[in-house]
């Protein structure tokens, strides 16, 4: 490739030599960084672009994060408010089941004084009709008592007497895992 040499202006007819890279070879003044220069160039703005390119979906990974969180607050309180109700429902059931396992346990103790007086003396009767009065008086109490009031008394009950509770509580365990143990 000959190409005219300009030096102050003048021109002068020998021919130049490039190399493969478009730099002039031979000469001092030639740099091969030339193709270093451009491929340092390409490499960062292709950085640049993929940096672009992740802050992009990061935003829009954060969007659909969003979106997904509140899809799930909202189906959350659904089925939170789905099993309160539930819950308030099973508690109800369960009360009225209390209320009535109570009545009957007092029915067979009150059946049963008769018999008592008998065998055992009228003293221990007169404890088992008052037993009898006592289970029909707190199934009573628990058919009149919201479900919340009876949480509330529960909870006054045990605040008030911690030991008490806390024998209670082992004494029911025992009673449970004997029941189960057969």
């Amino acid at each position: 490739m000959a190409t005219d040499d300009k030096i102050d202006g003048t021109t002068s007819a020998v021919p130049l030599k490039t190399d493969a890279t478009g730099a002039a070879a031979g000469s001092a003044t030639a740099q091969p960084t030339g193709g270093k220069e451009e491929a340092k160039s390409r490499f960062n703005s292709a950085l640049d672009e993929a940096k672009a390119g992740a802050q992009a979906l990061r935003g829009e990974a954060s969007q659909r994060a969003g979106a997904y969180k509140e899809q799930a607050k909202a189906k959350g309180g659904e089925y939170a408010e789905q099993a309160k109700a539930k819950g308030g429902e099973l508690a109800v059931e369960g009360k009225h089941k209390a209320s009535e396992a109570l009545t009957s346990l007092s029915r067979l103790v009150a059946e049963n004084a008769a018999k008592i007086d008998d065998n055992f003396g009228p003293k221990y009767g007169d404890h088992a009709r008052n037993a009898a009065r006592g289970l029909q008086d707190a199934a009573a109490h628990i058919d009149t008592r919201s479900y919340d009031e009876l949480t509330g008394e529960a909870r006054e009950f045990v605040r008030k007497n911690p030991g008490l509770s806390v024998g209670m509580a082992a004494f029911g365990g025992y009673v449970i895992a004997r029941l189960f143990r057969r």
